[in-house]
């Protein structure tokens, strides 16, 4: 590829991430006119880190106008968990955690053993904060390319009044119109990104110079090979009879619950080098790297029919 074009490669890329960041701020913007107690799910992940970016655009440090929601299972890795505290200061938002390890105490989140991934049970605890607070509107950083049932979602999914979804009683969303009406106890959740791609995600991170936890990038890890995933040695997974653990370059490209999150091989130490990787990667990000999303498209329905985010 020459130099003209390679400009004109950066230029059009540079257009698409601009028409993609001016839709966020737009969805961003709307959810804080149309709702009385909207929240933003903030996780200290990539998604949510890009989303919240567009927020400081869209309204400048120190004036979000809704507080970060974190739903933690408990068993988030520490450098995610350190980030996200780090970034709610530097914004001067309000942050609220809720923990699973609470629904727990109080008997509405129960796991069948001890060693269950926690992962799934984030619902309850979310729709507990959500009766706790009365939020009418949860902005999340889901992206339709993850999954398929994701792909069904609109950008304002409306949830019932025990924070279900129904896939087939969404609202047409035409000429960027949104019907934002509510009854009492329901609620939306809205998905300002839903039109990137992880490609999109990481070239808009490159740009920006987005500041991430260090876990998206490589370093060295003891792993084992695991159903074809590389999953990562913790005292939360550590290895089982006959596992060989191997010291492999890795990097995660979603950084979830440390019982169901694994990483990659990878050498990529920057988010240029991620841009390159992430234009051959031949699997979802969801596919190559979360054990729990070894399921079928159904079983991934029903948990978003049953409050999950």
């Amino acid at each position: 590829m020459n130099a003209s074009n390679r400009t004109e490669l950066h230029r059009l890329s540079n257009s698409h991430l601009d028409a993609l960041e001016e839709e966020t701020i737009f969805i961003l913007r709307e959810v804080a006119a149309a709702f009385e107690r909207p929240a933003l799910l903030f996780s200290g992940g990539k998604d949510s880190l890009v989303m919240l970016k567009c927020a400081e655009k869209a309204f400048g440090v120190g004036r979000l106008p809704y507080p970060l929601v974190m739903i933690d299972t408990g068993h988030n890795f520490p450098e995610v968990t350190e980030f996200r505290d780090l970034r709610a200061q530097e914004l001067q938002a309000q942050l609220i955690v809720r923990s699973v390890e609470d629904s727990m105490k109080r008997g509405t989140v129960r796991l069948a053993h001890p060693e269950e991934s926690r992962n799934v049970h984030q619902s309850v605890t979310l729709l507990e904060a959500i009766e706790e607070f009365r939020f009418d509107a949860l902005i999340g950083g889901a992206r339709r390319d993850e999954e398929k049932a994701r792909a069904k979602e609109r950008i304002f999914s409306h949830r019932d009044s025990f924070g279900q979804w129904n896939p087939k009683a969404q609202r047409p969303e035409l000429w960027t119109l949104f019907n934002t009406r509510i009854q009492s106890g329901e609620h939306f959740r809205v998905f300002p990104i839903s039109n990137w791609t992880e490609l999109d995600v990481w070239q808009y991170i490159d740009r920006e110079r987005i500041a991430l936890p260090s876990l998206y990038y490589s370093h060295q890890r003891e792993v084992v090979e695991r159903k074809g995933l590389w999953v990562p040695v913790t005292p939360l997974t550590p290895p089982k009879a006959g596992e060989s653990v191997v010291l492999k370059d890795v990097r995660f490209r979603t950084v979830g619950d440390i019982t169901c999150t694994c990483p990659v091989a990878s050498t990529a130490a920057s988010a240029a080098d991620i841009v390159m990787e992430t234009l051959s990667a031949d699997m979802s990000e969801r596919g190559a790297t979360r054990m729990d999303d070894k399921t079928s498209e159904a079983s991934m329905e029903k948990r978003k029919k049953d409050g999950y985010f």
